[in-house]
């Protein structure tokens, strides 16, 4: 309980001591006959982490790189499935099992790479519910995938898009993120 303005009485909540983040970060390749190395997506959690430690001074950042080969809109786990998606490399919290997690992909188009990334954070003892998935543009296609999956996951997202394209990457309403962020769009 504490004092609100004129006296008046509010149940409000503490910030959580032990809370992390991760940031999720996608390399692809569509094209395989060029090295995945060359190939970066800059639509990735780290462009996320600078607000996060404003907020959260001296929050520890983990971080998981998935390669994605391709996607074809199928679920991870759909029996025709084609997608390929390896982790690359993981760096977490040595005690991320006994914290509050905030996953950050600014982008949830198919749900594909934040599935392998849940799974891997919930196969290192993190308990679902004490998971936060931040975005900030989803695809309904996407949040069903993962919500099918991780029922007990919160979500926070500032917008909804209309869904896919024929390339399975998200129609934006507010042009690529990318070139948004990082002031690279010519238009």
């Amino acid at each position: 309980m504490g004092s609100a303005y004129a006296g008046s009485m509010y149940t409000g909540v503490d910030f959580c001591k032990r809370l992390c983040g991760v940031s999720v970060i996608r390399r692809w390749n569509d094209d395989p006959s060029t090295s995945f190395e060359v190939i970066f997506n800059f639509n990735n959690g780290e462009s996320m982490e600078n607000a996060l430690r404003a907020c959260c001074k001296g929050i520890k950042i983990g971080k998981i790189l998935i390669h994605r080969e391709g996607d074809n809109g199928y679920s991870l786990f759909h029996s025709n499935a084609l997608l390929f998606l390896r982790l690359i490399y993981e760096k977490l919290p040595t005690d991320i099992s006994d914290r509050h997690l905030l996953l950050l992909d600014p982008i949830l188009g198919t749900g594909n790479s934040a599935i392998r990334a849940i799974t891997l954070i919930i196969k290192k003892g993190v308990p679902e519910s004490n998971i936060i998935f931040l975005n900030l543009i989803y695809a309904p296609k996407g949040v069903h995938e993962v919500c099918k999956r991780f029922p007990r996951l919160k979500i926070v997202t500032s917008e909804i898009e209309l869904g896919l394209n024929e390339e399975f990457l998200v129609i934006l309403g507010m042009g690529e993120f990318g070139d948004w962020y990082f002031g690279t769009d010519d238009e």
